[in-house]
């Protein structure tokens, strides 16, 4: 299994913001006729996207901000006693013009985004993190939450309620509520300083990927990649205004899916180096010093807050708790998977050698490589089973039909929704029952104003207390074919979507009073546990018969094919968790950097950090370099990388349990869906993996489906 992709981009507590400053004269434009200025018509509250224009976003922002600073004020200035209603409850139900304009924000600028859009990020990145600041940090409100929390025991509340409480205390004292009022101005500061930083990385990253592309002159220099790749590459360029050239576009990843079919090794290379340097060309869209400035005034705010490093801060709410179980997990790792991508290298430079050619073994060819070493210990050819892995089908009859069968749903596609682009398409999602569970947004091919990777966000989120259902989304980036030609997925991208679909059910499967901790509002390290549990099923034998069919013949795929797939389900799996780990280290070695560090060199540091945990391996680079790893810079997994692991081993330690008590089953879906999907942040989640689970979670199941033990 591979690496997974970031899933769920960053939206900070929206709920949470106040502000603190005068506001802008944009307010003045304010309008009823503006699409936030009320609920949504259109079902379940979803966004009406044929309504909004780039311009209505400011005055939709400055004014939601206004009038949740006086729902924040008149909490703090209430004279009654705190109670949970008048304070807790109260927060909660603030916000919601703010609301409702940021979750269209957040979707228009992370796949679907213009000029316009990212200059209004960036203008108003600094004042949602001082919206956020003013009321975490106003000492008024925080005596209120504290008066609540030390007496919670005698409120005679919901389990739920008492958690809300619990994680509202929690989530104060994290951002600095009893610090002096000089050192909460210093944190202010710095805060704002992090935000407008962390988006001017993103669009910068951005600008870097679309101009990074590789331009090719020659198709022969193409050579091994199939005809619907080339005509793709050959419609991109055109698109880019390179008609006649051939055109790749960069993924957000290291390695690029086109080096595993690239038989000209020059061609190979460019592709590597456009991607490894594509923010490190020394000019408009080189990262290093953004990064290395973010790096250093994340150390400034741990020492500001009392701790000793960046990490040791953030991991207070999260499973792992702290640096050094972080470490102590990734040490577990390390050994076992690096033994085995030196094994694997090995085993490729003798292909190599038999083909008898003298070069060594290079990042770049690794892919390639690999490749045919699969062929020839697996027989098994990528393009070979393509042509099984037709996107709809994978969608409606793999995606859609293992949900079904774990947890009773079914979908019926809507087309009277208004979508944000034109590949975007929309299902409504029913309980067994027929009752109305949720919409899903999916958007699944690749373009030049969407950002890298996967991930699943809310439209709505689903909340009791507003009497919301969920409307959630998935995004990817896989190729789009040319025109008339089907969209054939490697099995990667299959597994990807069904890691973002697990996303999906967790938030559709949310079952919670209020919206702070409903569906996936939970621990980085708990997260992408549902999302990678899901992506067993792509696999499993009833679900990837029901979709794997040839998309000419509507041929079943051969079984020798599925056991070929099987087998070769551990292969490369050295090289594939090393680079992964690597990432990790690197996040957690920027992340605990101590106060007072000077700016870094971002490649000296890289080098350096990676050697001494033994993961500074030339033919094995990370999966982000420091410079275009936008899940710590700017998505909210700064020193949290390292839990796509964790959550792993508890993905594999729960597929154990269904395969120990008959697999994919109706009451087995509907236990994990009780237990774990529908929970939300309702309590600790050590306590509620293990009732689940019946006991902690082990390590062996990880290294075994890995293939490392």
């Amino acid at each position: 299994m591979n690496t997974k992709h970031f899933s769920i981009p960053v939206i900070f507590s929206i709920l949470l913001m106040a502000c603190n400053h005068t506001p802008s004269k944009t307010a003045d434009t304010f309008s009823a006729d503006n699409p936030f200025a009320a609920e949504s018509t259109l079902p379940y509250q979803t966004i009406d996207f044929s309504k909004i224009k780039n311009s209505d976003f400011p005055p939709a922002f400055t004014e939601g901000m206004r009038q949740q600073l006086e729902e924040i004020n008149k909490i703090v200035e209430n004279k009654e006693a705190p109670t949970f209603e008048n304070t807790i409850v109260a927060m909660e139900k603030s916000g919601q013009l703010l609301q409702r304009a940021y979750h269209a924000f957040g979707v228009l600028t992370s796949a679907n985004t213009n000029d316009t859009l990212q200059k209004i990020d960036e203008e108003f990145s600094p004042k949602f993190a001082a919206h956020e600041d003013a009321i975490h940090l106003n000492s008024g409100l925080f005596s209120r939450v504290e008066s609540i929390y030390n007496n919670r025991a005698n409120l005679n509340l919901d389990p739920e309620s008492l958690h809300l409480i619990e994680y509202y205390y929690q989530q104060f004292l994290i951002a600095g509520a009893k610090l002096s009022d000089a050192d909460k101005e210093k944190l202010k500061k710095l805060n704002e300083e992090d935000a407008s930083l962390s988006t001017k990385f993103s669009n910068t990253l951005l600008s870097a990927a679309n101009a990074g592309a590789l331009i090719v002159d020659n198709v022969a220099d193409l050579d091994g990649l199939s005809d619907n790749e080339i005509a793709a590459a050959a419609s991109d360029a055109k698109a880019s205004g390179k008609d006649g050239k051939w055109k790749i576009a960069l993924q957000n990843t290291t390695q690029q899916p086109a080096l595993s079919s690239l038989k000209n090794r020059e061609t190979r290379a460019k592709l590597f180096d456009a991607s490894w340097n594509r923010a490190e060309r020394g000019d408009s869209n080189d990262t290093r010093k953004l990064i290395t400035r973010l790096a250093q005034l994340r150390t400034e705010k741990a020492k500001l807050l009392g701790f000793p490093n960046y990490a040791a801060w953030k991991l207070q709410d999260q499973m792992a708790k702290n640096p050094e179980n972080v470490f102590h997990f990734l040490n577990q790792l390390i050994p076992a998977s690096v033994e085995k991508a030196h094994k694997e290298a090995t085993e490729i430079q003798q292909l190599i050698k038999e083909q008898k050619d003298t070069f060594q073994l290079q990042a770049y060819d690794w892919d390639f490589y690999s490749e045919q070493v699969r062929k020839a210990k697996y027989d098994l050819d990528n393009n070979q089973i393509k042509p099984y892995f037709e996107l709809d089908s994978v969608l409606l009859n793999g995606v859609f039909y293992a949900a079904n069968q774990l947890y009773g749903i079914t979908f019926k596609e809507r087309k009277d929704l208004p979508v944000y682009q034109s590949d975007v398409r929309v299902f409504e999602v029913f309980e067994e029952n027929g009752n109305p569970l949720a919409l899903f947004y999916c958007d699944y091919f690749k373009r030049d104003n969407k950002n890298g990777g996967a991930w699943m966000d809310n439209l709505v989120t689903q909340s009791k207390l507003f009497n919301t259902k969920p409307v959630v989304y998935n995004v990817c980036n896989f190729t789009k074919p040319a025109e008339g030609q089907p969209a054939l997925l490697s099995f990667d991208d299959v597994t990807t979507m069904f890691h973002e679909f697990g996303h999906a059910l967790h938030g559709m499967f949310a079952n919670q009073q209020y919206p702070s901790i409903s569906g996936t509002s939970t621990p980085r390290d708990f997260v992408e546990f549902p999302s990678q549990f899901n992506e067993h099923w792509a696999l499993y034998p009833q679900v990837l018969k029901n979709y794997a069919k040839h998309y000419k013949t509507g041929t079943p795929i051969p079984q020798t094919l599925i056991d070929k797939i099987v087998k070769a389900g551990t292969f490369n799996q050295g090289y594939a968790f090393t680079e992964y780990l690597a990432a990790a280290a690197l996040d957690m070695n920027w992340h605990t950097l101590s106060p007072g560090s000077p700016l870094q060199d971002a490649d000296q540091f890289e080098k350096e950090s990676l050697g001494k945990m033994n993961l500074w391996i030339s033919n094995v680079p990370p999966r982000y370099r420091s410079s275009y790893f936008l899940h710590i810079w700017s998505l909210g997994y700064s020193a949290a990388y390292y839990a796509y692991s964790w959550a792993e081993m508890l993905d594999h330690d729960a597929y154990t349990w269904f395969e120990e008590n008959g697999g994919l089953t109706r009451a087995n879906g509907q236990k994990f869906r009780d237990m774990i999907l529908s929970r939300g942040n309702t309590e600790d989640f050590a306590t509620l993996y293990k009732n689940f689970r019946g006991k902690d979670p082990s390590i062996a199941p990880l290294l075994r489906f890995r293939g490392l033990k």
